[in-house]
């Protein structure tokens, strides 16, 4: 069955590749922007902390779902499900903890954390 949905993709995208117009302008090759033309160049880079929060939040995200699954089967597990939630929980909030105190969190530079403050000195 895997292979019948994995060539039916490869067959898809070549038979569109084989079919579709090829008349390239410059018009299609311009970057789309709402339709609006552009009038001047991107902005700068995203800052790292924008990528940095956006990991936290798919590992937190993530946590999440495993919650969600432990409380589904919650009856069914009994106080071996509730002692391994426990743990879990824990180093949830321990990563949170961890996170928070090396300054992933403080978007304020002055209030960095004494080891955010080292590590950019160095």
């Amino acid at each position: 069955m895997f292979v019948l949905v994995v060539a039916f993709g490869f067959a898809s995208i070549g038979i569109s590749w084989l079919i579709a117009p090829k008349k390239p302008s410059p018009e299609k090759l311009a970057p789309y922007e709402c339709g609006i033309v552009p009038e001047h160049e991107p902005a700068q880079r995203f800052p790292v902390k924008f990528y940095l929060v956006a990991m936290l939040f798919v590992i937190f995200d993530i946590e999440t779902i495993f919650l969600f699954a432990w409380a589904v089967q919650f009856r069914e597990l009994g106080w071996y499900g509730i002692a391994a939630v426990g743990i879990f929980t824990l180093l949830i909030i321990e990563t949170l903890g961890y996170v928070w105190k090396r300054g992933a969190l403080d978007w304020n530079v002055k209030r960095r954390s004494r080891y955010v403050r080292e590590q950019e000195a160095a």
